[in-house]
């Protein structure tokens, strides 16, 4: 039985008889008959038995007559409910976003053909959640004005989800032009989207998450919804070889500037050993023009063999573990011979300074023949370099 409770307070219509003047009647001229106004009645609907999915909007009806007036509120929150009322006032249907575990108070007041009023108070309980999931974006739209053709975005939720198709199926990507592509899942709280190449310069690509009140499995619902539209600016592609130790950077395709870099090394030289860049296709993730690079922050501190702390300029953040692109002067005579750095992608001043100001958020850098591991999926942006078959099993409806 739904979990709906109704109290009517119905106004009873009056009947109008029509009396005779006299005793006789005329044949063929009898008394008027009665006529009745049926009382105007109203219903309150909302589909979901006794415990009501939040996303289910609360519909109130009125038969014999129109509304006047409907109040929804919450109260627990004090809130009132936002909604709307049909053309013809017969019907007032919410549009607001309603939470997990509330008991809305529902006031409906209706009038038949002849102005007589009748109220109608309900209840209507929203079903409780063993957990919502509220999902966020992977990447902030706001944190650029465009971003580049290397662009990942995804979701990331605050608990797990169980049923990843029944999230996967409420997610939605759209581009213009369209371009297709497929979902990933990262972990049981992450998922990835991306086409199956670069997106096309110049597209807009939308995301909306659709989640809220879907179930999510053991007894998990996804949370509010969120959205982001990204504009895809020129597509500017480097591409690093640590065989002929050389940065290429094309834009729209064509090859625009050729820079001498020196990767990370792969020789066991002490005191760290090997440190090769990573292998695979980077994003740009960010840029800051001066940094403290500090050994530090991966374990070789101060007072430890190896250990540096020095200022770098011009510098392309291209994974989460810290490499760059940047300036260093230290390794200017071995840039394009050597690779010798601590895993970035060392330049001098003119071509880091250059890179720094026409590479930008989600700008890809692919980097080949480096002697390193493939960089993971979690380390920045990893995502392109998983091939595409790869890929498409990572996704809940299609793996």
């Amino acid at each position: 039985m739904r979990r709906v409770r109704i109290v009517g307070l119905a106004a009873m219509a009056l009947c109008l008889v029509a009396c005779s003047g006299g005793g006789n009647t005329v044949a063929g001229v009898g008394s008027a008959s009665p006529t009745t106004v049926p009382a105007a009645k109203v219903s309150i609907t909302a589909a979901g038995g006794d415990q009501v999915n939040p996303k289910t909007p609360i519909v109130i009806k009125a038969t014999d007559g129109t509304l006047s007036a409907v109040t929804v509120t919450n109260p627990q929150s004090g809130n009132k409910v936002v909604g709307d009322f049909s053309a013809d006032k017969t019907t007032w249907t919410s549009n607001d976003t309603l939470r997990f575990s509330a008991v809305y108070q529902v006031v409906a007041t209706a009038v038949n053909k002849e102005g007589k009023s009748v109220e109608q108070k309900g209840e209507v309980h929203t079903l409780t959640a063993t957990a919502v999931a509220a999902p966020s974006l992977f990447q902030a739209p706001d944190v650029a004005n465009d971003f580049g053709v290397g662009l990942i975005i995804g979701v990331k939720f605050d608990h797990d989800v169980n049923d990843k198709a029944a999230a996967e199926k409420a997610l939605k990507v759209t581009s213009t032009p369209a371009q297709g592509g497929s979902w990933y899942w990262v972990s049981k709280r992450e998922a990835h989207f991306r086409p199956k190449q670069y997106w096309q310069a110049g597209s807009t690509v939308k995301l909306e998450t659709g989640v809220y009140g879907q179930a999510l499995g053991d007894g998990t619902y996804g949370g509010p919804d969120v959205s982001a539209t990204y504009k895809i600016h020129d597509a500017w592609v480097g591409k690093a070889d640590g065989n002929t130790h050389q940065l290429q950077a094309f834009h729209n395709g064509e090859l625009v500037r050729t820079a001498p870099t020196s990767m990370g090394k792969t020789a066991n030289t002490p005191p760290r050993g090997p440190t090769p860049t990573f292998n695979g296709t980077h994003v740009v993730l960010g840029k800051t023009a001066h940094i403290i690079m500090d050994s530090c922050t991966y374990g070789i501190c101060e007072g430890q063999p190896g250990y540096y702390k020095a200022p770098e300029n011009w510098d392309v953040q291209i994974s989460g573990d810290g490499e760059f692109l940047h300036e260093n002067l230290a390794t200017v005579s071995v840039q394009g011979s050597q690779n010798v750095s601590n895993g970035c992608l060392n330049l001098n001043t003119d071509n880091a300074k250059w890179f720094f100001d026409n590479f930008n958020i989600g700008d890809p850098i692919e980097v080949t023949n480096s002697g390193g591991p493939q960089l993971a999926i979690n380390n920045g942006h990893g995502d392109w370099a998983i091939d595409w078959a790869t890929w498409q099993s990572g996704s809940a409806l299609h793996g």
